[in-house]
């Protein structure tokens, strides 16, 4: 078995656990959810384990280096975060419901990897430019920070899910009464996003650093790095508006969605364009 396999494994487990946290959030059965989370769990350990196998390929192939290099392992990374964060989350507020918006982005996340045109598998050697211990850190603490995001969006689609079916009233009843709280979930929107503007503001301070090391420069304007600061204000401006101006609710929520709008397009969108950081080019 190759790591490769592994990784489609944990694909269909992925699916598996969000179907299961899709019927526990239908059927109110603790069951279920418990199910859910043992299945991501699984997930998570076998595609820790895989991506540690992948790691030892490289050194085996006489070109080792941290799987973080091209689109395709950057995709298996995401998938992983997402899964990490999101499982400390479901263990923190002792509540399953909110896997069934996040673990579908890891699921999408490892299928693109696997299926997507022009996207390949291979164990390449790095371009001198990225032979840097910079790489880690910088790519690590970006990805981090976008799973966050990406849990504060599965938090703020259920948010409004909650707020359409409780209406005005406060009664929660039927599939309302098996989602977190609207207090609680407004409070997770801003918790996940905090986190996530931490690590990339992280991630930015890295990449200068490392873009300094490279090429001789802390900023170029490059379109990855354009959008990176994009969304590293839309998140400024989130946080911002809750902080000060005392923005709660279906405006948070709503953050939250052009937050990972941003994000997606600063992760993959940037890739049809020139420049520097395009894993298109990997």
């Amino acid at each position: 078995m190759s790591h490769e396999t592994i990784f489609s494994w944990v694909t269909f487990i992925y699916f598996a656990s969000f179907v299961l946290y899709l019927f526990q959030v239908v059927l109110d059965k603790n069951f279920w959810g418990r199910t859910a989370s043992l299945f991501a769990r699984v997930g998570l350990a076998a595609h820790t384990l895989a991506i540690f196998w992948r790691w030892k390929a490289s050194y085996d192939l006489g070109i080792g280096h941290v799987p973080l290099t091209n689109l395709y392992e950057s995709l298996i990374f995401f998938a992983w975060t997402i899964i990490l964060i999101y499982l400390i989350l479901e263990w923190r507020i002792k509540s399953r419901s909110a896997g069934v918006c996040v673990v579908p982005v890891a699921f999408l996340a490892m299928a693109y990897a696997s299926i997507a045109p022009g996207i390949s598998d291979k164990i390449e050697p790095l371009i001198p430019a990225l032979q840097s211990n910079w790489l880690t850190s910088h790519v690590v603490t970006c990805f981090m920070g976008y799973a966050a995001f990406t849990v504060a969006f599965g938090c703020g689609i259920i948010y409004l899910v909650q707020d359409a079916i409780m209406g005005k009233t406060e009664k929660k009843t039927g599939i309302s009464g098996r989602l977190p709280s609207l207090t609680l979930l407004d409070a997770l929107i801003y918790q996940c996003a905090t986190l996530g503007f931490i690590f990339l503001t992280i991630g930015i301070m890295t990449g200068s650093i490392w873009a300094h090391y490279a090429w001789g420069s802390y900023w170029s304007w490059d379109p990855k790095e354009t959008w990176s600061l994009i969304t590293w204000l839309i998140y400024a401006i989130m946080l911002h508006s809750q902080y000060v101006r005392g923005w709660h609710g279906k405006r948070m929520a709503l953050f939250a969605f052009i937050g990972f709008a941003s994000v997606l397009f600063t992760y993959l969108g940037v890739n049809y364009l020139p420049g520097l950081h395009s894993y298109l080019k990997s």
